[in-house]
């Protein structure tokens, strides 16, 4: 009978270890902040050897900035739950806003994880680069529906101005200071409260 110690380490197919490792690094990030994560400590948690994760992440930030890419990935699923098709354009912008909001609220350290300053240079993690963009679709799909016939530049100002909107409240929920001013309990009803004062066409003068 092996002992712990001589006992053979997990099998993993070299298509199914790196979602598990990322599986496995973003739990550590949620549960203990990424300061916590170490590319051994996951290879130890999922019972494979020390080197298993450098054939697929050179160092810690590159499974970090996988890590976020996941979670852009589940930024996306969240705010798409929140609308009904149905609805009216408007209506769903405010839904995808209050999705953004929940996501963020739900995954606190992932959300800074996905924000912060490591993971904000184009071109350095493709798949984050993808990831991040693929989010941002369901909004300008929206905002172009809101204001039909726009050009490019009036629907991105839109865009901007609505990702602003929710962003702030976003980060505000997390930090524990927009409860200051805003009854959160009920987050839904807070965030299309806020969201449906977002103007999308400018003021005329």
């Amino acid at each position: 009978m092996n002992s712990p110690e001589s006992a053979p380490a997990k099998s993993y197919h070299h298509g199914d270890l790196r979602p598990a490792l990322v599986k496995r690094a973003r739990v550590v990030v949620e549960d203990e902040g990424p300061e916590k994560l170490s590319l051994r400590g996951v290879a130890q948690s999922l019972d494979v050897s020390r080197a298993a994760p450098y054939h697929h992440f050179k160092d810690k930030q590159s499974l970090l900035a996988a890590v976020a890419a996941d979670g852009f990935l589940g930024l996306t699923d969240n705010m798409l739950a929140k609308i009904n098709p149905m609805d009216e354009p408007r209506n769903r912008l405010d839904s995808l806003g209050y999705g953004y909001v929940d996501f963020g609220v739900r995954h606190p350290a992932l959300f800074r994880l996905m924000q912060g300053p490591d993971f904000q240079r184009p071109g350095k993690y493709p798949e984050l680069d993808e990831a991040r963009s693929a989010s941002a679709a369901p909004l300008i799909e929206t905002v172009t529906s809101c204001l039909p016939g726009a050009n490019e530049h009036r629907i991105m100002t839109a865009c901007t101005a609505a990702w602003s909107m929710v962003h702030g409240m976003a980060a505000l929920c997390v930090d524990g200071r927009l409860q200051t001013l805003v009854d959160t309990q009920d987050l839904k009803a807070a965030a299309l409260a806020i969201t449906s004062r977002l103007i999308l066409e400018p003021k005329k003068r």
